[in-house]
This record gives structure tokens, sequence and C-alpha cells, in this order.
């Protein structure tokens, strides 16, 4: 068996971040997530069942090394209680289970969820690579490479055009559902060598620490939902996960995600104190150009100058795309763009939309409410018609 993960470190930042985050305020909170294809592979995922839980025995074997967590305690945000948890941190298999229901692979994970958080990432791109190991891996590299250097080519020929009046700035947002190790290695290296102009940084600590590329990342929304059930009045979540990480942070890290229950019960929520603690938003479903519309009405109504703002894209991008938004946006406020899958799986194959997903947390269901059909999930329909209620969410 070949091993798909190469290390601990090989997650996205924002596991690491509400990891520390999470720790510190919430250390007993028992959660539960679970593994969804949303759209229909080309062979049935069930079939990677035996391979998977082999991946995740080896997965459970391993431990942070010594300069691993050097790297994690550079970062200024890392907290060193939390490296020390993490030194004697090992994934427990007993809280991650595997099975099949029919053509479906159904994964679940139920437990502390200091204990549990982390498996997400880690399973996602398990299965992916798994999956894609299957395919003509030449034929696949080769097609990549090709829509790669167009991508190159294309930035490339941006730079010529009258610049605005902030930068165009990308990151890789591509580790969960990537095609490679080795394809995803390629193409973090060759943009950062060949566009560094445009090239930020990655999601992916791992490689952030291997090649020396900025690691990208705040919060996603397992951080968000799970104060949904932390005692507090559902109306109040927002401001409290915001409250907390502002504790945490101390002005780091200051990227809020803004989908959790809709962009328009958000900014109910993000008053002055929150719009000047936090640099910025992320955008993560629905129309972009709205939500971004949206938020400089928003900063200035609070009369805040959004040209010391950033909107942040990561909501199944493309270069076309990314370079459109900052086109209209980037002479009012400034902007990030996260890509995902295209760049990391554009390949020339069909991709998996998989995602692993908090669903009960402390005993109580816990519900996202996207701004885009089909990105909604919840085990309780009747917690989710509450949620809308309370946020005023159209179903």
């Amino acid at each position: 068996m070949k091993p798909v993960v190469r290390s601990l470190l090989e997650t996205d930042l924002y596991k690491f971040t509400m990891w520390q985050a999470l720790l510190h305020s919430h250390p007993n909170t028992q959660t539960e997530y679970e593994f969804r294809c949303r759209n229909t592979p080309q062979y049935p995922l069930a079939e990677l069942k035996d391979e998977v839980e082999q991946q995740l025995d080896q997965l459970c074997s391993m431990s942070f090394r010594a300069e691993e967590l050097d790297y994690l305690r550079s970062l200024r945000y890392i907290k060193s209680d939390f490296v020390d948890f993490l030194a004697v941190f090992r994934f427990q298999r007993k809280f991650i289970t595997v099975k099949t229901d029919g053509d479906a692979l159904l994964i679940h994970t139920a437990g502390p969820q200091v204990h549990v958080m982390g498996f997400e990432i880690f399973v996602l791109y398990i299965v992916n690579e798994l999956y894609f190991r299957r395919f003509d891996q030449q034929a696949a590299l080769e097609e990549g490479r090709r829509r790669l250097d167009a991508k190159i080519r294309q930035l490339k020929e941006f730079s010529k055009q009258p610049a605005l009046k902030h930068p165009f700035e990308l990151s890789d947002f591509g580790l969960r559902r990537r095609f490679s190790a080795r394809w995803h290695d390629e193409v973090t290296q060759r943009l950062a060598q060949e566009v560094p102009q445009y090239f930020k940084g990655t999601s992916n600590v791992y490689q952030a620490w291997k090649f020396g590329i900025y690691p990208i990342g705040t919060m996603a929304h397992e951080y968000m939902q799970s104060f949904q059930a932390f005692g507090v009045r559902l109306r109040d979540f927002q401001k409290a996960a915001l409250e907390d990480w502002v504790q945490e942070y101390r002005g780091d890290l200051g990227i809020a995600l803004t989908d959790v229950v809709g962009m328009d019960a958000f900014l109910a929520d993000f008053d002055l104190y929150f719009a000047k603690l936090f640099d910025g938003l992320r955008h993560d479903s629905g129309d972009p150009v709205e939500w971004g519309e949206k938020a400089l009405a928003h900063y200035a109504a609070l009369r805040i100058d959004a040209n010391t703002k950033r909107l942040v894209f990561s909501d199944a991008l493309d270069l076309d795309k990314a370079i459109a938004l900052y086109r209209h946006f980037a002479d009012r406020i400034m902007t990030g763009f996260g890509i995902g899958t295209n760049l990391t799986n554009d390949v020339g194959l069909p991709t998996l939309n998989i995602v692993m997903k908090l669903v009960c947390c402390n005993g109580q269901s816990v519900a996202k409410l996207s701004d885009s059909p089909g990105k909604t999930m919840s085990q309780d329909e009747t917690f989710l018609a509450y949620l809308r209620q309370v946020f005023h969410h159209p179903a």
C-alpha cells in the first residue's frame, strides 16, 4: 500500500487555527461529522472501502515530527501550549468508521471535537487520490501540464494590462480535492516560481513548510456552526463565534466567513465593532458580485474606508472568474482569490464534489444555510426550519 498522507502537517491551515481556538475555549465538545459525495462518480466510491480503511489505519499511526512542530511554533498566532498538545496527539481509529450503502461510501466520525475535527481534510484527499489512481496517470499529468501552462501564460499576459488600485493575489486552496500529491507539488512550485507577483500562498501547511510559501487560512463553517450548540442564544451564535475568535487571535487571522446562515444574516451581526476588528470577509456561496456589493455597502454604511479591507473569494473559482471579479472590485477594495479544484485537479477528468461536514455538536443538530442551492447541509429538517425562521433565510 502506497500511503496517501505524507505528514500530519498536510492539512489546511484553518484546521490548525480552528483547532487551537476550540481547544482553548471549548475543549470538552462532542461532535459528529459525515462524509458526502454531491455528484455521481464514474465508478462507485464503495469500491474504495478497503483501501480507505488501510489509509486511515496508516493515518492513525502517525505523529508530528519535531521539525514540523518547530515550524508551527514559528507561526506567531500558534501558541506554545497548542503545539505541546500536538506533540502528543494521535488520531484515534475508534472515532472514525467506514461503511457502504449500495454504491455510496459512508464515513462517519464521532467523539471529542479536538480529536475528530482534524480527520476532515485527510479523509477528503485520501478518497480523492485513491479514486483517481484508477485512471491513466500519465495522460492526466500531460493534460494537466498543458492546462497549467495555459494558466501561467494567461497570468503573464494579464500582467501587461493596466494596473488597478489594488494588486491581484492568488492562493492555492486545492488540497482536499487534488489529483495527487505529486501533481499538487508541481502546480504549487511552478506558480511560486513563474508568477510570484500573483501567487501569494497555499492552504497546505506541509507545502508552506517544505517550499517556503506563505500559509493561508482562517476559519471554516464548522467553527461558526459549533457555536449553534454552545449554549448561547441561537440568534447570537455568530457574534459569540466572532468574539471568541477576536479574543483568541488579537488581530491576527482577520478574515471572517460570512455564509453559515447567509450573507444578510451575517451582516446584521457584523456591526462596527467587528467590522473594525476584522480585516475582511470570505465568500463561499451565492452570487459573488452581489455578495461583494453587499459587503461594500455595509462598510460604507459604517463609514469604514473599504480600501483598508479585503474580500476573499473561494467558491468554485477558476482563473477566468477570479480575474473578472478582480476587475469588478479591485479599484474599491483589496481582493484575494483562493482557487482549489481548478488548480490542483484540472487534468481533463470529471472531478468529485466531496465534503465532510459537522452535523452534530454536544448532542444537538447544527446546520449551514448556504446562499447556493445544494450546499445547505443538515441531518435534522426540524432544526433547519427553525434556523431559517430565526435568521429569515429563504427555503
